[in-house]
């Protein structure tokens, strides 16, 4: 498993730039500012306000990221939350749809318009706004960033 980011390992710069790299590719806008050292960029992704996940490529994707505005929002640690199938962050009714979306991120590189409903651990669900989702470079998986949701409230 890859540990926590932290400085004793850059903040996972490696990760942090394919994930800066993809997003700049996909979209053709930056994430941060580009001139940043990549220690730097990549403990401002993971210190960031806003929510961002990634999963690998496998055929029942596994979380292999989580900032802590992610772990925050799921209501998960780092060792909670990377190493899940990604599937297990919808309702099951809503898992169809995720999977639908995550078919046209691979088809179409990426998109900036997606909403839908999420769970935390707790059984809270929120709905996601404007989230963008992306494919990572070299096949290596996707992305999502959302800086807006709403609580939902229990039935």
């Amino acid at each position: 498993m890859t540990p926590e980011p932290a400085p004793e390992n850059g903040y996972q710069a490696g990760h942090a730039d394919l994930l800066l790299r993809s997003y700049r590719r996909w979209t053709g806008r930056d994430l941060l500012d580009p001139g940043l050292p990549l220690p730097e960029a990549a403990r401002r992704l993971y210190l960031a306000p806003f929510v961002l996940l990634s999963h690998d490529d496998a055929p029942d994707p596994l979380f292999d990221y989580a900032n802590l505005a992610a772990q925050a929002r799921f209501e998960m640690r780092w060792l909670e939350i990377v190493g899940l199938p990604s599937r297990l962050s919808a309702e099951p009714v809503a898992r169809d749809e995720r999977a639908r979306l995550l078919a046209a991120v691979a088809a179409q590189g990426y998109i900036d318009d997606y909403s839908g409903i999420r769970i935390a651990q707790g059984g809270r669900r929120f709905q996601i706004r404007n989230a963008t989702v992306w494919n990572l470079l070299g096949g290596q998986g996707q992305a999502a960033l959302f800086s807006e949701w709403q609580e939902i409230e229990s039935p």
